[in-house]
């Protein structure tokens, strides 16, 4: 079980955030999922025990200027997978059920919003249909690069905190390479008309 820092740090830089760019529901979701597990003490433990350790691996990976990039991701994949493993086992079989029914509801769920919302936005900036393409392409490999983030345990807040800076500077850059001068005076606009929306801290 890996919690995320993404929704706060995003939160930084709100002022920069492309309209069509929303957060992933990846923390919200997967602590909505925990939480309806109903884990006891016992497994909260467990579960903060395992990601320390975790964490405290991938540290001594990152220090280890010993081995090749390949040996590195590989070893990184295999931590991933270890832990994957023994987290797993801490959950009673129900749970599982539940965790993985879940997962398969909040994917089918974000799925669909996103369809709807990259319709919209098509819609309403009279993007072409190359132009749409490009964006979907910039969507995956943005939510490709923030899912490592969130998954980079050998990051301390702060370091994680500043790639997402680098990243939504990135993503801004890329818009201006793929809408026109209007389309992204509308977006502007389109995302000063939106409500605040207030971030809310999930802890389990």
């Amino acid at each position: 079980m890996a919690v995320a820092v993404q929704a706060q740090e995003i939160k930084d830089r709100k002022s920069e955030r492309p309209q069509h760019h929303q957060k992933h529901p990846g923390k919200k979701g997967h602590h909505d999922a925990m939480k309806q597990l109903n884990l006891t003490e016992d497994q909260k433990a467990k579960f903060k025990s395992q990601n320390e350790e975790m964490r405290k691996q991938m540290a001594e990976l990152k220090k280890n200027d010993g081995i090749t990039v390949k040996e590195s991701r590989e070893k990184m994949a295999s931590i991933r997978k270890e832990h994957k493993e023994k987290t797993q086992a801490i959950l009673t079989t129900e749970q599982k059920t539940q965790l993985e029914k879940s997962r398969t509801e909040g994917k089918a769920k974000f799925e669909a919003m996103s369809k709807e919302r990259n319709a919209k936005m098509k819609s309403n900036l009279g993007l072409t249909d190359e132009q749409s393409a490009k964006m979907d392409k910039n969507r995956a490999e943005m939510a490709t690069k923030m899912k490592a983030l969130r998954e980079d345990k050998a990051l301390s807040d702060e370091q994680r905190k500043e790639k997402v800076k680098e990243l939504m500077k990135q993503q801004k850059e890329n818009m201006k390479s793929i809408l026109t001068e209007e389309q992204l005076k509308k977006m502007k606009e389109g995302r000063g008309q939106r409500p605040e929306r207030k971030e809310k801290k999930t802890t389990i």
